[in-house]
């Protein structure tokens, strides 16, 4: 194996170790998250309020020794609450540019469905080029930068559905559940003791393992995966019959064909692995499109599901051997 890949090997390992000493289980949503950091790509994560999404994106931006901003989206925020504007400093005579949250790594957008979409769009550059355009003058974010969105997905009242455009820019959509039995047994006791997540956090037992420069340095090592002609027809396949299956009204586009091969390569490094197989595109393939299809009506009423509909995709498609 190529020592660059084994170093991007170690280096997530240990990224993984550092963060289960705060997020207990959730083993499959910290590994996304990893994922779509490593690739540079942007999540949006769905799940019922308390059970750690903030609390996930604050642990992995100080073990990779980031700066960590949160939004709290409502119905009022404007765009300029989220990039900043331009104050009149009238001791010196001139306008001084007052950041907004946005120019961080780590950006947690708190709810994101509960502002109208031109709020919402405030995100859009910023996603796509890491850069913030205000009053006609563009400043640059990081080259990190990356966006953890978030929605409830039992409240609904009041909130407002991402474009599809934007939706099209969150590399992965993860599912947050609730924690087993024993994790949840493993948090109870840890609370009798006073050692919840958050003060494990704050007491510095937690270790920074890389730096920014490192995490970019990194990324470039996902280049010597492998991916077999036939395994990356298989990829492109899955993509384009989401476009003429019955059951979906609109398809995934050719962005999700690049964050499907992005994702799958993390994901074999994640594994120990400097090659893909099938297997890890059927791990992924459910995260990277669901958010990017939508189901024809008469379907929705029937009760399908979109995972339901990417797993029947998944058998139709001819695996390689």
């Amino acid at each position: 194996m190529d020592e660059h890949l084994q170093m991007l090997i170690e280096s997530i390992a240990k990224a993984k170790n550092e963060i289960s000493k705060v997020i207990i289980g959730q083993e499959k949503v910290v590994e996304q998250a990893l994922i779509a950091i490593i690739c540079g790509q942007h999540v949006l994560i769905e799940g019922v309020p308390g059970i750690a999404k903030t609390l996930l994106v604050r642990t992995i931006s100080h073990i990779l020794g980031s700066p960590f901003g949160r939004i709290q989206f409502t119905p009022d925020l404007m765009p300029s609450d989220i990039t900043g504007t331009n104050v009149f400093n009238f001791k010196e005579n001139n306008f001084n540019l007052i950041k907004g949250p946005i120019f961080t790594t780590f950006l947690l957008a708190d709810e994101i469905n509960r502002s109208p979409a031109k709020t919402q769009s405030a995100l859009l550059q910023a996603m796509q080029e890491r850069k913030v355009t205000i009053d006609n003058e563009t400043y640059d974010l990081s080259k990190n930068f990356t966006v953890f969105a978030t929605q409830n997905p039992i409240e609904h009242e009041g909130t407002y559905s991402l474009p599809e455009a934007q939706k099209d820019r969150f590399m992965l959509k993860i599912f947050m559940d609730y924690p087993t039995s024993e994790d949840e047994m493993q948090l109870a006791l840890k609370m009798l003791e006073n050692n919840s997540p958050e003060n494990v956090l704050e007491s510095g037992e937690v270790q920074e393992i890389l730096s920014e420069k490192d995490i970019l340095k990194l990324r470039e090592f996902l280049k010597y995966v492998i991916v077999k002609n036939e395994i990356l027809k298989y990829l492109v396949d899955i993509v384009r019959k989401t476009r003429n299956y019955e059951a979906i009204l609109v398809g995934a586009g050719p962005r999700a064909t690049q964050s499907l091969i992005l994702a799958v390569r993390a994901l074999a490094v994640l594994d120990g692995r400097d090659f893909v197989v099938p297997d890890d595109i059927k791990n992924i393939a459910s995260a990277v499109l669901s958010h990017r299809l939508i189901l024809r009506p008469e379907y929705e009423i029937e009760g399908l599901t979109m995972n339901e509909v990417i797993q029947d995709i998944l058998k139709e498609i001819t695996v390689p051997k």
